[in-house]
């Protein structure tokens, strides 16, 4: 006869927990999970955004935030806790965009969820497109990237990544102004976070953790501020979250990913989290 697995109750109540947190002992429950993100994330708003009561601007026009979607579970929650704290605010409109980079098999089901997401909450929904942009697909672009390292040496050995990431960021740049945003919200969470400053880190360039979000403190003329809301929020936290939300989210992996710079880190700080729990945190607080 096979033994029943056990599973530990929640700190906070006797329900089941579907997650523990080894930085803090805790287990939490879903409903407790959910209040403690929620918890985080206003915070964290309060903090990056410091909107006043009435954040319309002087000829009556709403403060508009653009919410940067792509699908999966991270934006999937930062677009649900932003609706739910900030989203009956009469004064501040929040609209959610999508970039298409033109990846087969990965964006087309990824930017379906995005928008179901966004009629289920009946939040305005954008996409642009790279070829909207005047770009390449990015499939046409790893197509051609071993004649772009033979023709330019800068560019020899550079992966997707590398070119998707600038074409991605001047994509919700023009995104921004397409919606005219005051300022734009990103889905990065604190593993996502860490691994962007141990990268940096390692290749000697503390210069770019410094210029992380969020930037309302120092904003670029003509770019809206970006501002990161999860940013304190454990990756497996999110994701527990947005499963026992049942919210729509594309699961799979970009197939230009593999290879990474990006998924060696993760690894790397997977494994400094689980020798030493808070890890990620510290990380974080040392650029704080």
């Amino acid at each position: 006869m096979v033994e029943a697995l056990a599973v530990e109750s929640c700190s906070r109540c006797n329900s089941p927990s579907v997650i523990h947190q080894a930085y803090s002992g805790q287990h939490l429950c879903g409903q407790h999970l959910s209040a403690s993100i929620r918890k985080r994330t206003s915070k964290e708003l309060r903090q990056q955004l410091r909107l006043p009561k009435d954040a319309r601007h002087e000829d009556g026009s709403l403060y508009r935030i653009l919410v940067a979607i792509s699908g999966g579970k991270d934006s999937a929650v930062l677009l649900t806790m932003m609706h739910d704290i900030i989203g009956p605010r009469r004064d501040v409109e929040l609209i959610s965009g999508c970039i298409d980079e033109g990846i087969d098999g990965y964006r087309a089901p990824s930017l379906e969820c995005a928008r179901q997401l966004a009629e289920s909450l009946d939040v305005r929904f954008e996409t642009l497109s790279y070829e909207e942009m005047g770009y390449e697909r990015m499939d046409e672009v790893v197509t051609r990237m071993p004649a772009i390292g033979e023709n330019h040496d800068e560019a020899n050995g550079m992966m997707p990544c590398s070119y998707c990431g600038v074409f991605r960021r001047q994509g919700l740049n023009a995104l921004a102004q397409k919606v005219n945003a005051d300022v734009m919200a990103l889905g990065h969470n604190l593993d996502d976070m860490a691994q962007s400053i141990l990268m940096n880190l390692q290749k000697g360039e503390i210069d770019r953790s410094v210029r992380l979000a969020p930037h309302t403190e120092n904003p670029i003329d003509g770019i809206a501020p970006r501002i990161v809301p999860l940013r304190w929020i454990p990756e497996q936290e999110i994701h527990a979250h947005a499963i026992c939300q049942s919210l729509p989210m594309y699961h799979g992996d970009c197939p230009h990913a593999p290879g990474a710079m990006r998924q060696l880190s993760r690894g790397i700080v997977a494994d400094m989290e689980s020798i030493t729990p808070g890890a990620r945190h510290g990380l974080l607080h040392s650029l704080d």
